[in-house]
């Protein structure tokens, strides 16, 4: 009937994109020990690992990767957009190609996949899972880029809800700060999410995914922690308090000196009345 997911133990045959990486790894893995046959799009192929080479950003290349896919799997129940990509781009400076290919990868990627994979979604009564991020409802600075790539990425999952929902069930989490090589971009350029940003376990991020793509009830927006269940509430319905919490967190860290060796800091510590080493 319109308007009912199927909800037993036949959501069983999975996509996971961004398979390669710690996120996918891992939620490739926790869906097999559920009994779910998984099948993985990355840039490098692992066919031992059932990981097929998929360029997420060419339309081409994801309608290929994706029938491919759904070829080996049999058919398709669960969708889980988990590819990603990190790093950091001033809100004030022009975006590069590093920032444009955030937003490729993060927004135009889980866009190609889930277009490719819809009809056969459709037909299964099916699901999509997005890996997003706290930063889809909460901005911190020098991090432009990848909050606007996740911010759309939710308004896209809106959209998808919207004209499919009757048939799909959409689900977005949002972990925070996980200690994964996608922070190594950000290392490299002298800035860190420590103070910033709360650590949460990759363990925890898994269990949401897992529960998003096979518990009978799946969430529409899940957070990982209590705190960022909080987090979440607040966002949406005190913003205002948000942009408080957040201008005195980054004050904070601007006196103690957190970002006095990246050069991309250097307009937020002149606003802040703090010279590099002072």
């Amino acid at each position: 009937m319109i308007g009912e997911h199927r909800t037993d133990a036949v959501l069983s045959r999975v996509l996971v994109t961004g398979a390669g990486g710690a996120f996918g790894r891992a939620a490739s893995a926790a869906l097999r020990d559920r009994g779910a046959t998984v099948m993985g799009l990355d840039l490098n192929a692992d066919p031992g690992a059932g990981v097929l080479e998929c360029d997420i950003t060419d339309p081409a290349a994801a309608a290929r990767g994706v029938g491919e896919a759904v070829a080996a799997l049999g058919g398709l129940d669960v969708l889980v957009n988990n590819a990603g990509l990190g790093g950091p781009a001033s809100a004030g400076a022009p975006p590069d190609q590093r920032a444009r290919q955030m937003v490729e990868v993060n927004l135009f990627g889980a866009w190609n996949i889930t277009a490719a994979a819809i009809d056969e979604l459709v037909r299964e009564r099916g699901r999509v899972v997005f890996v997003a991020s706290r930063m889809s409802f909460l901005g911190l600075p020098l991090a432009a880029s990848y909050a606007v790539s996740k911010r759309g990425l939710v308004a896209y999952a809106d959209c998808v809800r919207a004209e499919y929902g009757t048939h799909v069930s959409v689900s977005c989490i949002h972990p925070a700060m996980v200690k994964t090589p996608i922070h190594d971009s950000t290392a490299a350029a002298g800035l860190s999410l420590d103070g910033v940003s709360s650590e949460e376990p990759l363990e925890g991020v898994v269990a949401r995914i897992v529960e998003a793509a096979l518990d009978p009830r799946p969430p529409r927006d899940a957070a990982v922690t209590r705190a960022g269940r909080v987090q979440l509430f607040v966002a949406r319905h005190l913003p205002g308090v948000v942009d408080r919490v957040v201008a005195r967190q980054v004050a904070k860290q601007v006196g103690a000196g957190a970002f006095d060796q990246a050069p991309l800091a250097e307009g937020l510590r002149d606003r802040h009345g703090r010279a590099p080493g002072r």
